[in-house]
């Protein structure tokens, strides 16, 4: 079984948000695209309470792109982000959401960011997507969405660890770092192991299954 992982693909990560990803609504056509061709489809969701540790905001005289340690862990501050019941963490009103089988939501712990959309940043607390894959006997994971450098990244190599046979697609993803550390991305985890693919190319694979 194969499973296409939409990864945060909401509306402060998209162009006008709170931390938007360049060209980050640039996905939505690929994304919605290639959905078809997936046994399964799960999305990701940040959802953060308004005193989540990894807020700047949360901390007198930081700025966004400082470091901290939150709870023994290095943290880089963010912008307030995805904050739940906001429109902001609401997915992309272009998305398209009637194949999403499952929501999972992260980063609810204002103590522990979750950029990967299996743990916690600790890996002490799983988000109960593992679970769900296994159950419906998953055994590869395509990976679309934002933001390419943070939270997909974490994601593919999560999975990867988990035993999955992971993909991500090239024109799917974008980093909230830019062009030249998307690229950056995408070596990384090719030479990891995950399998590089474009949107034009999922029909193949899959044949339609």
């Amino acid at each position: 079984m194969n499973a296409l992982l939409l990864i945060d693909i909401q509306k402060d990560f998209l162009p006008g948000g709170s931390l938007e990803v360049p060209e980050g609504d640039r996905i939505i056509p690929a994304v919605n695209e290639i959905q078809e061709y997936f046994d399964i489809v799960v999305a990701t969701q940040d959802w953060h309470p308004e005193d989540h540790g990894s807020f700047a905001s949360n901390h007198p005289g930081k700025q966004p792109g400082d470091r901290i340690e939150l709870d023994g862990v290095e943290q880089i501050l963010w912008p307030d982000h995805c904050i739940q019941e906001t429109e902001g963490a609401d997915f992309a009103d272009d998305l398209k959401m009637d194949r999403v089988e499952k929501i999972i939501r992260k980063g609810t712990d204002p103590l522990v960011d979750s950029y990967s959309g299996f743990y916690d940043n600790q890996h002490k607390r799983a988000t109960g997507l593992h679970e769900y894959l296994r159950e419906k006997e998953v055994d590869t994971v395509t990976i679309v969405g934002l933001a390419a450098d943070v939270c997909v990244r974490y994601t593919a190599l999560d999975a990867l660890e988990l035993g999955y046979k992971v993909f991500l697609v090239r024109n799917a993803t974008r980093a909230v770092g830019g062009g030249e550390v998307l690229e950056d991305t995408l070596r990384e985890l090719r030479e990891k192991g995950v399998g590089m693919v474009e949107s034009s190319g999922i029909k193949d694979m899959f044949n339609g299954s």
